[in-house]
């Protein structure tokens, strides 16, 4: 006879161990909500960082600012950080916070259910049972990736892998490489690959705007005297924010500001582009911004090489060991890379979460697209905690600002059921009604909904929620303080014990 495990009883169940769920495990220990476990499907910290290892990979985002505003790093070795920079840092300052005792890696969740008669969420992971009084979700936008549906792909004979699935063990010298997909991450890869395969094609569905990345590598001078006087560094910090807070209204307000930027991507294409019918195909037609901007110096030299093909003419199937599209054309490779993107709109952890009424978060969601109270609380979900939630993500700066803001609000939480003696939180159908047209009406005037792009910012029903329709430090004021008035609380009861 099968015996039920006794699940392990824990104050706050953190999912994810990327930015999100380190940056809440190190605040709720400071603030002495030291009871938690951070489960992590991977075998060690880092998120993205963690798994995205492709040639090429770094952050689009300067160094300064993707960087936690408490763990400030010296080091860094230039303006924007490749990847393994930033891993090494998140092992850092999780291996410094002295949280790691409490992290589990290797771990799925395989379902997590709101309990009302024990005011607890009932987590089944691949490595046990927990009760939690709070499910604080770090798993992010880009966790999952996804896969194009073509006909035939799985009947390919070659090597497929998903950039953020790099296999590494295949040796891509002299082959015929095919990669589908131009977006963030294809932009890095492409230049790399150009310089070692035989022959690469590149499959665009539509072209997106590349600015030049304007890199340069930090002194030793300039990093001892951040070393030394940690206030430069704060100083260089915030100079960086304002620059980039200053081009949020370019996107939010006055997208004919964009033409600008068209302008000088333009002249970018002119200068590494002779052909003239290739810089047809590499220049959008929809108003900058409104599809992600993307930042290389790489990425058009590369295209005009004489081993790199741009096809842009539909993929209608794979074969065994080719790629053919709409016009016939077929196209024999050996390697197969697919950059096609992530789940964003429709995040795989909503369908293992089940609240109050016995509905998954993936099926509310599912009926009106992602919805939420200041992108973090969900009604229908009491004590359920969603950091980058809907409409938190950025067009024009830094989601560690996001991040350390939502988890301010998240501590705030826990302090205030602490407090107040509260089993459970969620918000009124009311408040985030209103949030919710807020932030719809706040999108309508945005280069996102009037540039003329379908993007993956918008969701099956034509709304953005994945971006927020404004600048940061109104985001952080705006989630200062837990608003308990806009939320339906419910007190312990005898049978419940205060955390201790």
């Amino acid at each position: 006879m099968a015996t039920k495990t006794t699940p392990t009883l824990v104050d706050h169940l953190v999912v994810g161990a990327g930015f999100a769920g380190l940056c809440a495990a190190i605040k709720l220990d400071e603030a002495g909500e030291t009871d938690f476990v951070v489960i992590e499907k991977d075998s060690d910290v880092g998120g993205t960082w963690f798994a995205n290892t492709y040639p090429g990979a770094a952050c689009d985002v300067p160094s300064q600012l993707y960087s936690f505003s408490f763990a400030l790093n010296p080091d860094w070795s230039s303006h924007y950080s490749p990847q393994p920079e930033i891993l090494a840092y998140i092992k850092r300052v999780a291996r410094d916070s002295g949280t790691l005792d409490r992290f589990v890696f290797d771990t799925l969740v395989l379902d997590a259910r709101w309990d009302d008669g024990q005011s607890r969420w009932l987590v089944s992971t691949s490595a046990g049972e927990y009760a939690a009084r709070t499910l604080i979700a770090g798993s992010g936008g880009l966790s999952e990736p996804r896969m194009p549906e073509i006909d035939g792909i799985e009947g390919f004979q070659g090597e497929v892998f998903h950039s953020a699935r790099w296999n590494h063990d295949v040796d891509l010298t002299g082959k015929r490489v095919a990669i589908i997909g131009t977006g963030a991450s294809a932009i890095q890869i492409v230049p790399e690959l150009q310089r070692v395969v035989g022959h690469l094609d590149v499959y665009q569905r539509t072209p997106n705007w590349v600015i030049p990345r304007n890199e340069r590598k930090y002194t030793g001078v300039e990093k001892e005297l951040f070393r030394r006087v940690p206030a430069t560094q704060r100083a260089v910090r915030a100079g960086i924010y304002a620059t980039l807070e200053s081009r949020a209204p370019a996107f939010t307000r006055f997208p004919g500001l964009m033409r600008a930027v068209e302008g000088q991507v333009k002249k970018q294409i002119a200068k590494a582009i002779d052909d003239p019918e290739l810089r047809e195909k590499v220049t959008p037609t929809y108003r900058a911004g409104c599809k992600r901007i993307l930042i290389s110096n790489a990425w058009y030299p590369a295209l005009a090489q004489d081993n790199v093909e741009l096809v842009t003419d539909p993929i209608t199937k794979v074969t065994a060991d080719a790629v053919v599209t709409a016009d016939g054309t077929e196209r024999p490779i050996d390697v197969l890379v697919v950059a096609t993107g992530f789940y964003v709109t429709e995040p795989p952890m909503a369908q293992h979460v089940t609240g109050r009424d016995g509905r998954t978060l993936a099926d509310v969601w599912g009926e009106h697209g992602m919805a939420g109270y200041k992108g973090t609380t969900v009604s229908g979900f009491p004590n359920y905690f969603q950091i980058v939630g809907p409409n938190t993500a950025l067009g024009h700066s830094s989601m560690i600002f996001i991040i350390e803001s939502q988890v301010r609000y998240i501590v705030d939480a826990a302090r205030t059921l602490r407090e107040q003696g509260l089993a459970a939180v969620e918000p009124t159908a009311e408040a985030q009604q209103e949030w919710t047209e807020a932030m719809r009406e706040r999108m309508k005037p945005t280069v996102w909904m009037t540039g003329g792009c379908a993007s993956w910012y918008l969701d099956k029903f034509g709304n953005n929620t994945t971006l927020w329709p404004g600048q940061t430090f109104r985001f952080r004021q705006l989630l200062s303080s837990f608003d308990v008035d806009k939320y339906d609380v419910a007190p312990l009861t005898e049978k419940e014990s205060v955390p201790a």
